[in-house]
């Protein structure tokens, strides 16, 4: 849900205490540990998860080219940076210069699009029941509802700052392609970006009691010379009653005074 433009933009999720967790995704299930399954036999990825430990969760929406734990999170190419093709690396140099008052998450309250969604620092729920045709995922920012389908397939002509989502099991891991997104999203705070060519593959595989393994595999011919990978740890929140709350996100504005991020408005005398 976003408010375009010099405007106000309210967000509806989790803020609360949260705990850390190694950095770094787990290689292998710990020993005795099995997947929970739903009554259709399919993986149980239901829970509030965020990504990371705590200490690390701003790091990656910071600068995707940056790194957790001492590893890279771009995990391809294995120099951890975006292939990016001389235009698209000047375009990226400029919305570095400009990212206070551009960033479409930071300075707008825009929509994130993906795979920025998965990586904010804001809690997610994964909402998951047997034989469902759509998995939801619900965000701390803005209000975000995602909706995953496993029917249908991509239609034409579609411009959507979150991409259309349909999903399919590859054995234990979910796979989810995502299609026909528009161009106004980022992929960090650091001016990283994309054109309306963009397509992601996403695929969450859980490894254990309280990790997700997320990996993120993204394609665009207009701005990239080849595709990039992430992987990245979504941790569970396990905390008692943990549950996601209200957050305000308010858009940078023109006029006689000016407010952004989580500050509040003083017209709306907050």
């Amino acid at each position: 849900m976003t408010i375009q433009g010099a405007a106000f933009c309210a967000a509806s999720v989790l803020s609360a205490v949260l705990f850390a967790h190694p950095a770094a995704a787990q290689t292998k299930p710990p020993k005795g540990w099995t997947v929970p399954r739903l009554a259709d036999g399919k993986p149980d990825l239901n829970g509030i998860w965020e990504v990371g430990a705590k200490e690390t969760r701003t790091k990656v929406d910071a600068d995707l080219e940056g790194k957790i734990g001492g590893k890279n999170i771009i995990v391809d190419p294995p120099n951890g940076k975006i292939p990016y093709k001389p235009e698209g690396l000047a375009k990226k140099k400029e919305n570095f210069a400009v990212r206070a008052k551009s960033d479409p998450v930071v300075a707008k309250c825009f929509q994130p699009g993906v795979p920025r969604l998965m990586y904010l620092p804001y809690p997610l729920q994964i909402v998951q029941a047997a034989g469902q045709p759509t998995i939801a995922i619900l965000s701390q920012y803005v209000h975000m509802l995602r909706n995953i389908f496993f029917t249908g397939e991509h239609l034409d002509g579609l411009d959507l700052w979150g991409g259309d989502s349909r999903a399919h099991w590859d054995g234990d891991t979910l796979v989810v392609d995502v299609a026909d997104f528009n161009d106004q999203t980022w992929f960090d705070q650091a001016g990283n970006h994309h054109s309306d060519a963009l397509h992601v593959v996403e695929r969450f595989t859980r490894i254990g009691p309280e990790t997700i393994t997320y990996e993120a595999t993204i394609e665009d011919s207009k701005t990239l010379t080849r595709p990039f990978k992430i992987s990245l740890p979504l941790t569970l929140h396990t905390e008692k009653n943990f549950q996601l709350m209200e957050y305000e996100c308010y858009a940078m504005k023109q006029g006689p005074s000016i407010t952004a991020g989580d500050k509040p408005d003083p017209e709306h005398g907050r």
